[in-house]
């Protein structure tokens, strides 16, 4: 069964896969032991669990012995990620340790030039940046490449700084030095706030009280981050700071509680997905409020029912042995026509040719 996390964009996957191709690598047994059918590839619209997409990332570790997946402009050997971790479990709080772990990876000639920017004067806010770009080679690179890296750089360190201290930070502003990529709609769930694609430099901005937040994680719980870094802290799901996220969580939280009469098995229950007033009241605003707030946020109410229900069945077909019918009574579905229908329109093929081109990879 899936998780209701998020799902990937094929657009990821595909650059995920860039470095191995670029070093001669054949993908085709990297996507198969991620459960990842390559014909998958070639449709825009397709999506992959977070569950495949950690899979890949970790295949694509070991065949390139590249924590930067054969991705940056020089080799980041496996290990490298852990010591700048291990650098920064020592520091008393959450700005010394950025800064720590930032000259860490300065120290690699041709690394990227990551740096902590801790507000002019009185400045209220502190800067995380990547300067330069990646490094002297980066015209080594496609655009494709460098984008996904500093993406990915960015996620990483907004993720490890929420780590250090326990505590999610949120930004109050992302900005990105290259125009929107294709999957431009899938960097605000990932960032919890609008991104602005374009900037001069690519960078993240919050409020600096956080950077003397004191440092609580240790070499214990860091053997926990570890044994699923860094492809876990790409592919978690964000922490719900938009209200579009709010508003996701309530409704994952639905698909999982099934209701029907009692001598029906479970796994036979419809899911009674709630209606907007319903998940306003859960959020303590008018609905109203709750569509004036999507609104602001580039969605609407229908669109998180249909991708929560979107990646819900994406993660099932693609993880367990849920009948269809099943999932289909699960999603909300009166008969399995209609699941079929949304299906092929979310994802551009049918439910049954997903699954067994899916599990077809299992080997």
């Amino acid at each position: 069964m899936g998780h209701g996390r998020r799902t990937v964009t094929v657009h990821h996957v595909r650059a995920a896969l860039r470095g191995a191709q670029r070093l001669g690598l054949d993908t085709v047994p990297l996507l198969q032991r991620a459960r990842i059918p390559p014909l998958l590839l070639t449709d825009d619209r397709a999506r992959v669990s977070p569950e495949q997409f950690a899979r890949l990332v970790r295949a694509l570790h070991r065949a390139t012995g590249d924590e930067f997946l054969g991705l940056g402009t020089i080799r980041s050997r496996p290990g490298t990620f852990a010591m700048m971790c291990y650098a920064s479990l020592g520091c008393p709080d959450l700005g010394t340790a950025v800064e720590r772990g930032a000259r860490f990876y300065r120290l690699f000639p041709g690394g990227p030039n990551l740096a902590l920017e801790r507000g002019a004067g009185r400045g209220r806010e502190a800067v995380f940046a990547l300067r330069g770009g990646l490094g002297p080679h980066e015209e080594a690179l496609t655009a494709a490449e460098s984008h996904i890296v500093a993406e990915w750089l960015m996620l990483i360190w907004h993720r490890v700084a929420g780590w250090l201290i326990g505590r999610r930070i949120p930004l109050l502003w992302a900005q990105f030095a290259y125009p929107p990529p294709p999957y431009a709609e899938d960097y605000e769930p990932f960032f919890g706030c609008p991104p602005r694609f374009g900037a001069p430099r690519t960078a993240a901005g919050f409020d600096r009280r956080w950077l003397t937040a004191p440092v609580v994680q240790d070499e214990s719980t860091l053997q926990t981050l570890l044994r699923h870094a860094p492809a876990g802290l790409l592919s978690r799901r964000d922490y719900g700071t938009t209200v579009a996220e709010q508003v996701r969580h309530v409704v994952t939280g639905a698909l999982r509680t099934r209701v029907g009469p009692a001598d029906v098995p479970r796994a036979r229950h419809t899911a009674r997905l709630p209606e907007l007033p319903e998940v306003a009241a859960r959020l303590a605003v008018s609905p109203a409020t709750l569509r004036r707030r999507l609104r602001e946020e580039g969605t609407s109410f229908q669109e998180l029912k249909d991708t929560v229900r979107r990646d819900e069945a994406v993660s099932s077909l693609a993880e367990g042995g849920e009948p269809i019918a099943d999932l289909a009574l699960r999603l909300g579905f009166s008969a399995d026509t209609a699941f079929h229908r949304a299906f092929r329109r979310w994802t551009g093929t049918t439910p049954g040719a997903y699954r067994h081109e899916t599990w077809s990879q299992h080997i």
